[in-house]
C-alpha cells in the first residue's frame, strides 16, 4: 500500500549528511538566547534607580546601637542631660531610617530594581530625586548630616517649650543667595524678627509669613543686626513656585542647660519628633508610653510643628519588623503615602503637632480606647 507520494516521500538522510534542524528548535534556541542576554542585562548593566528599603531602628529612651544588633561595651546613651534630673523610662520611643541602595557612583542592576518593584517594604526612585544631578555622594552625605544636627537642636527646642522652659530663639540669617532681593539689604547673621509687623518665631513662621506677602509687592522686614533693631524693605520674588526672600534661614538656640544627643551615621531631618518625644519622657515622671513599643518618624521646628518626610512606607515596616511596635506616629501631611500601605498589626496615629503626638501616647499609655484620635483615612 502506498503511504506517500512522490512529492511528500520523507527524504531518508544520507550517511554522513547533515540535517538541517527544524524551526521548532532554532526557535527555541533563539529564546533561550534572548533570555540569557536579558538576564545578563539585568543583572549586570546599571539603572538609573535607587532603592529605599527600611533601615535600622533606634530607642531614643535607650543607647545609640541599632536596636537588635549585637551589644557593645562603646554603647552610649542616646539621650542624655547631665545637669537635670531624669527619670526611668520602660518600652521603646523609636525613631527609624532607611536605607538607600545605590548612588551616583554605584548604582543597583536592573535585576534589583525587578526584585524591589515586588517587593512591599521596598521602593523605587529615580536616581536624579535621591542624588540630585551635579551632587556627589559626600556632597549628599555631608548635607544629611547637617539636617540631622539641625532636627536635633530643633528637637531640644520642642522639647523645652513644651515644658515650658523660657530661653532665647532667634530666626536668623545663614545664608544669601547671590542676586536674590535680599543679598543688598540683609547680612549673614541677622536676626529676623517680624514681618509686615507680624512677631515671626520660627523658620515656619517666617516662609508663611513671606508667601503672604506675595512676590512683587514690598515687605517691611524687622531684623536685629549687631544688638539694634530696624526695619528694612525688601520685595519677594517667586523661585521654582515659592514666594521667597533669597535667603537660607535657620533657628539659633540658646537652651537653658544642655541636652546631648548622640547618634552617628545617621543623617536627615526627619527624627525630630521622636528625639522630642525622648526628651520630654527622660525630664518628667513616668513613663511617656506607658511601658508600650512605640514607633515615629517626622520633622519638628521649635514651635512643635510636626512636618512631612521621605520613605515612611519603609519606615512603618521597620517599626513593626526591627522595632517590634505596635503604635506608629505618622505626620498627617504624609497620610496619602501612608493609606493603603499600613503593615498589619501596626496602628498608625495622624499628627501635627507635638501636642498632638502626646495625646496619643497618653491613651497608648493610660489603656483607654485610641478610637477617637486622628488617622490617616481609610483606602
Amino acid at each position: 500500500m502506498t503511504l506517500f507520494t512522490d512529492d511528500d516521500r520523507p527524504e531518508t538522510p544520507v550517511e554522513g549528511e547533515r540535517v538541517a534542524p527544524s524551526r521548532r528548535v532554532i526557535a527555541g534556541w533563539v529564546s533561550i538566547g534572548v533570555a540569557v542576554v536579558l538576564a545578563l542585562v539585568l543583572a549586570l548593566v546599571p539603572a538609573p534607580f535607587v532603592i529605599e528599603q527600611p533601615g535600622p531602628v533606634y530607642n531614643t529612651l535607650g543607647t545609640d546601637q541599632a536596636v537588635g544588633s549585637q551589644p557593645s561595651a562603646d554603647a552610649k546613651q542616646l539621650i542624655t542631660i547631665p545637669s537635670r534630673t531624669t527619670y526611668p523610662t520602660a518600652g521603646s520611643l523609636d525613631l527609624l531610617t532607611v536605607s538607600v541602595v545605590g548612588n551616583p557612583d554605584q548604582r543597583p542592576s536592573w535585576f534589583d530594581i525587578v526584585g524591589a518593584w515586588f517587593d512591599p517594604s521596598r521602593a523605587v526612585q529615580p536616581i536624579d530625586e535621591v542624588f540630585p544631578p551635579g551632587t556627589t555622594t559626600e556632597q549628599s552625605n555631608a548635607a544629611n548630616a547637617a539636617l540631622m544636627v539641625d532636627s536635633q537642636q530643633d528637637a531640644i527646642a520642642a522639647a523645652l517649650n513644651e515644658l515650658g522652659y523660657r530661653f532665647p530663639q532667634n530666626v536668623e540669617v545663614k545664608q544669601l543667595i547671590t542676586g536674590s532681593p535680599a543679598a543688598k539689604v540683609l547680612k549673614t547673621g541677622d536676626e529676623i524678627t517680624s514681618v509686615n509687623g507680624t512677631t515671626v518665631t520660627s523658620v515656619a513662621e517666617l516662609r508663611s509669613a513671606v508667601t503672604a506677602n506675595g512676590a512683587g509687592k514690598p515687605a517691611e522686614i524687622g531684623i536685629v543686626r549687631d544688638g539694634a533693631a530696624s526695619t528694612v524693605e525688601i520685595t519677594p520674588e517667586k523661585m521654582q513656585g515659592q514666594v521667597v526672600l533669597g535667603i537660607g534661614a535657620g533657628m539659633e538656640y540658646s537652651f537653658p542647660f544642655d541636652v546631648n544627643i548622640q547618634l552617628n551615621n545617621v543623617g536627615g531631618p526627619s527624627a525630630g519628633q521622636m528625639f522630642a518625644l525622648g526628651i520630654i519622657d527622660k525630664l518628667t515622671p513616668g513613663k511617656l508610653n506607658g511601658g508600650k513599643k512605640v514607633a515615629g518618624t517626622g520633622t519638628i521646628d521649635n514651635t512643635g510643628t510636626i512636618g512631612p518626610i521621605g520613605g515612611i512606607r519603609q519606615k512603618m515596616f521597620a517599626a513593626r519588623d526591627s522595632g517590634g511596635a505596635s503604635y506608629f506616629l505618622a505626620p498627617a501631611s504624609n497620610c496619602d503615602e501612608v493609606t493603603g500601605h499600613v503593615p498589619s498589626g501596626l496602628h498608625v496615629f495622624a499628627v501635627n503637632t507635638l501636642a498632638d503626638s502626646l495625646a496619643v501616647l497618653k491613651a497608648v499609655s493610660s489603656g483607654s480606647s485610641t478610637t477617637g484620635l486622628p488617622t490617616c483615612p481609610a483606602s
